[in-house]
């Protein structure tokens, strides 16, 4: 494994909790690398998911099909991570898909493995929980622009917190993940 992704794995690990060297290595130890293309899938809609990814270069995004239709729910750039939280919890067919957006290096580290580390390590889980806090904490903060802010006020919640969205994400894909048409998309950005 690459040093430079250990030193950025490292370092998104340790925003989230601290974590000794020797826990440090046994969760690197656990994960196997996917290098994907654009329009390649981590998990599909109706699989049981059973991986937490972790984005090294590229960017992934999660989405559903509603009557024929694409509907995103999350985009997850480099240095973070994500999984089908209620499938890997429950071990129930996932109602989502993760793929890749851009073409890039993605990281798996499997349930069972880091659930064995948990037995090992009070540390090691620690960290696993705070993985589920910051992946609940993005459920929520997606769904509450749905119930707090109408179709212009989501646009500009993304472009004062999420700028990386807008900036790397097709018009299509941020219309569909506001919940919008393209065309009011368009008409939302043109206003003052």
């Amino acid at each position: 494994m690459p040093n430079a992704f250990q030193e950025r794995f490292k370092a998104s690990m340790s925003n989230l909790e601290y974590l000794s060297e020797a826990s440090i290595e046994k969760l690197i130890a656990c994960v196997q690398e996917r290098v994907l293309s654009k329009g390649e899938y981590l998990l599909e809609e109706g699989k049981v998911c059973k991986k937490i990814f972790f984005v090294e270069t590229g960017f992934l995004r999660s989405f559903r099909i509603k009557e024929g239709n694409e509907m995103n729910t999350a985009f997850t750039f480099e240095n973070n991570f994500t999984t089908n939280l209620k499938s890997l919890r429950s071990g129930t067919p996932s109602e989502t898909s993760i793929q890749a957006a851009e073409a890039g290096v993605f990281w798996e580290l499997d349930k069972h493995r880091l659930l064995e580390l948990y037995r090992v390590s009070q540390e090691i889980e620690s960290f696993g929980r705070k993985i589920v806090e910051v992946l609940s904490i993005r459920q929520e903060e997606y769904s509450n622009l749905f119930t707090l802010y109408d179709a212009k006020e989501r646009y500009a919640y993304l472009l004062k917190n999420h700028p990386e969205i807008i900036q790397r994400v097709s018009l299509s894909q941020i219309s569909s993940y506001l919940g919008v048409a393209r065309e009011t998309l368009s008409r939302i950005r043109k206003q003052p």
